[in-house]
């Protein structure tokens, strides 16, 4: 099993499009990036501990590549966008991929030029790719938000912007 760490906005809507896929043992929710142990919701939410929200998984990559986990990753956000996520606004909801090995580095930066030289988006890519740090997990009402509150979850995403940004960006 390897390890993968994502900052895309809101963990809750970053849980699901990768929760669905043989080889995925387990995405969790949690905060990286920051200069509090043990961070809360509430402190990475003000902005006070400098976390970001992210999603850890792990995954088996001999069934579902780490090269399949970006290109999931970039089709959840903007990734021109650097003052957060759709709805969500401020550091800790800004995007980063967080690397654990130096393969996950090679292959995040081929993955982010390989973006930027598309040209899909008029704007530069911003997301950032830093070196894996300590994961705090989120509280457990958090785990599996689209699982435990199904309707809450589901409005808020509707509320968000997301979905239009992804229908928009990423047509087949």
């Amino acid at each position: 099993m390897e390890k993968a760490t994502f900052a895309g906005g809101c963990f809750w809507c970053m849980v699901k499009p990768f929760d669905q896929w043989d080889g995925i043992e387990s995405v969790i929710s949690g905060y990286m990036g920051g200069h509090v142990e043990n961070p809360t919701y509430e402190d990475v939410k003000k902005g006070d501990s400098g976390h970001l929200e992210v999603v850890q998984i792990q995954f088996d990559p001999s069934i579902f590549t780490y090269e399949q986990l970006l290109e999931i990753f970039w089709q959840q956000i903007d990734p021109t966008d650097d003052g957060g996520q759709f709805q969500d606004r401020g550091d800790s909801y800004k995007t980063a991929i967080f690397t654990h090995s130096d393969k996950q580095v090679e292959l995040a930066n081929m993955s982010k030029q390989a973006l930027a030289n598309s040209g899909r988006f008029s704007k530069p890519i911003v997301t950032p790719i830093r070196p894996a740090e300590t994961f705090y997990i989120a509280e457990d009402y958090h785990q599996d938000y689209y699982k435990k509150e199904p309707d809450h979850y589901a409005e808020d995403r509707a509320m968000s912007g997301r979905d239009e940004f992804i229908q928009e960006n990423w047509k087949k």
